[in-house]
């Protein structure tokens, strides 16, 4: 389980830029091996920190700090876990399950159906080890455009 070091907090327009990076680094070091190098390259789609001011702006993003540097973020609409990025040193130590189940939590504010999200590959394990189970295949909705990216559709 997380230990006292951590700590989660709602975003604020500031983290904009470190959540993109963490977005990116993330992708990198944690779908790597799952994905091609042009899907990798691709995933951002054009997206700068500027879109993701947008979504902190909605306020329903929570950070993850690990003595006050972000390690991982989530990101939620009603119904919906839409984003969740651990740096990969930060993988494995129950960050991420914690972040899910705040995640969860939000996304079933005026809410009453299943949780569903949009698992990579390479994390549909984590999301069933977590209760989710899987609905099938599918491309990345919330692309912004570029190589087709693999994803497992799975509900709560």
């Amino acid at each position: 389980m997380p230990d006292s070091n951590f700590s989660f907090r709602p975003a604020r327009r500031e983290d904009a830029e470190t959540v993109f990076n963490v977005t990116k680094v993330s992708i990198a070091g944690l779908a790597g091996a799952s994905y091609s190098r042009d899907q990798i390259e691709n995933w951002m789609g054009g997206r700068t920190p500027a879109f993701y001011e947008g979504l902190i702006a909605r306020g329903r993003m929570t950070v993850c700090q690990r003595e006050g540097v972000m390690v991982g973020f989530v990101d939620v609409e009603p119904g919906e876990v839409t984003r969740l990025f651990l740096l990969p040193e930060a993988a494995g130590a129950g960050l991420g399950r914690r972040l899910l189940e705040i995640g969860i939590a939000q996304a079933r504010l005026r809410h009453s159906g299943p949780i569903r999200l949009e698992a990579t590959i390479k994390a549909e394990g984590f999301y069933r080890r977590c209760g989710f189970r899987s609905l099938g295949r599918g491309s990345f909705s919330h692309g912004l455009g570029g190589v087709p990216i693999e994803i497992v559709y799975m509900e709560l």
